[in-house]
């Protein structure tokens, strides 16, 4: 008797395809019975239906996808199972291997069967209802006695609530993403080997697409070393990062804050007309070569001041729209490819192709250098175009450089003239101001400094801007001005207290505004090689190249760096708390250990607590050196109490931990969320929520210390009662799996006396180190899932949004007796 994933097995070398190889699954999980549909890109666009059933996914490939017209039915071919894991997977099948191609997971959920599914399966004759993020209902699966290799079967919509006629609404073209990712795709053709065409299509993710108005450039990342994996690595340019926009025989070259620089350079212009575009985005750098070959950023200053823009080149490095077609969802490597072709029979000496060099990255950066270059930029091939700072795009710099607010200067000393130096400053990150950063007197020349003097004096006030002027900084002979512009400075080192040494001016930065300028730092390098990152002497962790998630490549300095990176945020959610940890002394893929207090860990700067001062053994953990020391121990996570040292036995905070059913669509958890929030609304309670990093979200409602434990339990119990009352078949109020079948459970047992809830920006031991993130209510309809961010990109969401729990502290609200009555509590508990 063949084995059931036999077939499944027999047609994939998972060597080369990243597809789950999966087993049978004798036992399994207490949960509803899964379902997806993947939009699978082969040799032709199709959709794979997949119902769990019997340990594996029972598939059918669908050509046209499922309709909710109940008079349409969509032929459905039955295909060989697939192994349960693979309702998650999401990635490219390579070419040469059976279902070569993209893939992405369309929709996902829970699946009900009528009557007994392994009978029905049996007759070919399948009648259920599907709860999932896009698809709803009951649904019927019929088999023919149609000829063909495979058996044909039916995929036919019953009529429902959830029924729409076809000719008005077609599901698959008004949903074409993932339900996981932002991923789309589109039927596949080979990328154009000449100029574009309009109305052609370059890659399986390109889609025909009114060319923007508007259009934000994707940012590289810096970071300190070259990271392991596949990169494409291109020049460094030392120049004006430019966007071509081109309508017509409409040229516009727009800097990457919007203005628009077209009036300055007419040649460029007339170059990019001269391609013979009917539309197109077009991404580059503007630069102009010295003597030497290297790019002179003094030199393109010069050149537009004078005016005389025949000397500057376009570098083009990317294509995110070419001739009316959006190539944004396109690999990287297809965007270039499309972007080379066109640029062959370019003439223009102000246009030129970026090119990317295949030696040893290494050997790349130290020839850069020795160049005088400015350093790398590496990029992923498989990335996509977004508009933002990513992770995708990397640069490495042979030296600091950036960009510092100008706030004055002093006066000329000796032969210089004009004036001597220019005074620098930054703004906090954290809304606190500017601040100084030390000053620049090199780099000048005798036409830069009276080109920066005439400049300056209008912008003159009598007074610095700073927040605060540091001791020991003279300010005799200090013109001040107003912080309106950006001088491009390289430096050899940033001192402790922020100021640079060593700085030479490279020239005024006209095309970012001033109020954007903070200082960049280095995140942790992509794919984690071992060692790498800022300060790793000073986070005295040994064994920092030791792997901890295989999946993400992230090691023990990675995960130290990451909670030294977002301290501000974590320590005081852990401050005065008692804390339990989960340790993992050998990476993921070893055992966890769940530690709750400090026996045999010698971290330094924690906190004991004993059975009698706290009613049970604790630990607090809420310094930078104690964080730090856990994370020596091998700590990934910290789950927190209800309750601080201020008073063990008077919780300040009440916790609903929203638990679902693992196949339940995350829609539904988005749904029991706002159900909950609607009570707490109703009850005049302010709540604050978190992803879980999990597979749910988490209500937390600080409260006065007044009422004990038993108190908070009793009344977080009542409301999980009442609503499970008023939504039976959604949310449920007993523990255990056999009682969130196709439900939601709103733990409310996190309320009791030691009972933890993991903290808020904690890592979780699960593939890929997701974080337990807050969000803000009004981003609940976007999320896709709790473990939407991870180690790798949580802080670019710090750098990025404004505190969802900016008023956790200020809120102070107790549990009233009104409410207490409205729960159908007529008492406190004793």
């Amino acid at each position: 008797m063949a084995r059931p994933l036999s077939e499944y097995h027999n047609k994939r070398d998972f060597q080369a395809t990243p597809e789950p190889a999966g087993r049978h699954v004798r036992g399994r999980p207490v949960q509803a019975l899964q379902y997806c549909v993947q939009k699978h890109d082969a040799s032709h666009l199709h959709y794979d239906f997949r119902l769990e059933l019997g340990g594996t996914l029972k598939s059918w490939a669908i050509p046209k996808g499922p309709s909710l017209d109940p008079g349409v039915r969509r032929l459905a071919v039955h295909v060989e199972d697939h192994p349960l894991d693979y309702a998650g997977f999401e990635g490219h099948i390579p070419e040469g291997h059976y279902g070569a191609g993209d893939v992405i997971v369309w929709d996902r959920g829970s699946w009900f069967p009528e009557g007994d599914p392994h009978e029905g399966y049996a007759r070919g004759k399948l009648r259920f209802r599907l709860e999932g993020e896009k698809l709803g209902g009951v649904w019927n699966l019929f088999r023919t006695r149609l000829a063909g290799k495979k058996e044909q079967w039916l995929l036919v919509k019953s009529d429902d609530a959830q029924a729409r006629p076809e000719t008005e609404y077609d599901i698959l073209q008004a949903q074409p993403h993932s339900v996981l990712s932002d991923r789309t795709l589109a039927p596949r053709q080979k990328p154009p080997t000449t100029r574009p065409k309009a109305r052609g299509r370059a890659h399986a993710t390109s889609h025909e697409e009114a060319l923007p108005g508007s259009l934000k450039p994707q940012l590289a990342t810096l970071v300190d070393t070259p990271p392991a994996g596949d990169w494409r690595y291109e020049i460094k340019f030392d120049g004006y990062r430019m966007l071509a926009r081109i309508d017509g025989g409409r040229v516009q070259l727009l800097t990457r804050s919007g203005l628009d620089w077209t009036a300055r350079m007419p040649h460029q212009a007339r170059a990019l007309a001269g391609l013979g575009l009917e539309s197109a985005w077009l991404d580059g750098e503007m630069v102009v070569m010295g003597a030497d070959g290297v790019a002179d950023f003094q030199a393109l200053q010069n050149a537009f001041d004078a005016g005389n823009d025949q000397a500057i080149v376009y570098y083009l490095f990317d294509a995110p729209f070419l001739n009316g077609v959006d190539l944004r969802e396109c690999p990287l490597h297809e965007r270039r490819t499309a972007l080379q072709a066109l640029l062959v029979n370019n003439r223009a000496a102000q246009l030129r192709y970026s090119e990317t060099f295949d030696q040893p990255v290494q050997q790349l950066l130290d020839s850069a250098c020795d160049m005088q270059l400015e350093g790398l930029i590496g990029k992923r091939p498989d990335s996509r175009y977004v508009s933002r700072r990513s992770n995708d795009w990397i640069k490495l710099k042979c030296q600091q450089r950036q960009e510092f607010v100008i706030l004055g200067y002093t006066d000329p000393q000796g032969s210089r003239s004009a004036l001597g130096a220019l005074l620098l400053g930054l703004h906090d990150p954290q809304g606190a101001g500017l601040r100084y950063a030390g000053k620049v007197g090199t780099g000048f020349s005798s036409a830069t400094l009276e080109h920066l003097l005439e400049r300056l004096q209008p912008l003159a006030t009598s007074r610095p801007t700073l927040a605060s002027l540091p001791a020991g900084v003279s300010t005799t002979r200090v013109h001040w001005v107003q912080p309106r512009l950006l001088a491009q400075v390289s430096y050899s080192q940033m001192t402790r207290d922020g100021v640079v040494r060593h700085g030479v001016f490279h020239g005024l930065r006209d095309d970012k505004p001033a109020v954007a300028v903070t200082l960049e730092r280095s995140a942790p390098t992509p794919g984690g090689n071992p060692g790498a990152g800022t300060g790793a002497n000073d986070l005295r962790i040994t064994h920092g190249d030791r792997l901890v998630d295989a999946a993400s490549g992230a090691t023990k300095l990675q995960v130290a760096e990451y909670y030294a990176r977002v301290a501000q945020w974590i320590l005081p959610q852990l401050q005065q708390r008692p804390v339990a940890l989960v340790r993992a002394p050998q990476g993921l893929g070893g055992e966890l250990f769940f530690q709750k207090h400090a026996a045999q860990l010698a971290i330094p700067g924690v906190r004991t607590y004993s059975k009698t001062e706290a009613g049970q053994a604790a630990m607090v953990i809420d310094r930078l050196p104690a964080l730090l020391g856990a994370v020596q121990m091998n700590a990934l996570e910290l789950h927190t109490w209800n309750a601080t040292s201020k008073d063990f036995d008077r919780p300040d905070r009440l916790v609903l931990d929203l638990d679902p059913d693992p196949t339940l669509p995350w829609k539904t958890m988005v749904e029991a969320c706002q159900l909950t929030l609607t009570l707490l609304d109703e009850l005049g309670l302010r709540a604050f929520i978190k992803t879980s990093g999990g597979k749910g979200l988490h209500l937390v409602v600080p409260l006065v210390r007044r009422a004990g434990w038993d108190e908070v339990k009793a009344f977080s119990q009542a409301m999980v009662q009442y609503l499970a009352g008023l939504f039976p078949q959604r949310l449920s109020a007993v523990s255990g799996p056999r009682n969130r079948v196709g439900r939601i459970f709103i733990d409310y047992l996190r309320n009791a006396r030691g009972a933890t809830t993991v903290c808020a920006y904690s890592l979780r031991a699960r593939e890929g180190l997701p974080v337990s993130v807050p969000v803000h209510r009004e981003e609940l309809a976007q999320l896709r899932g709790a473990g939407k961010w991870t180690l790798a990109d949580v802080a670019r969401r710090l750098d990025e949004t404004q505190d969802p729990w900016a008023g956790y502290a200020t809120t102070r609200q107790s549990i009233t007796a009104a409410m207490r009555r409205q729960m159908g509590l007529h008492k406190p508990v004793a």
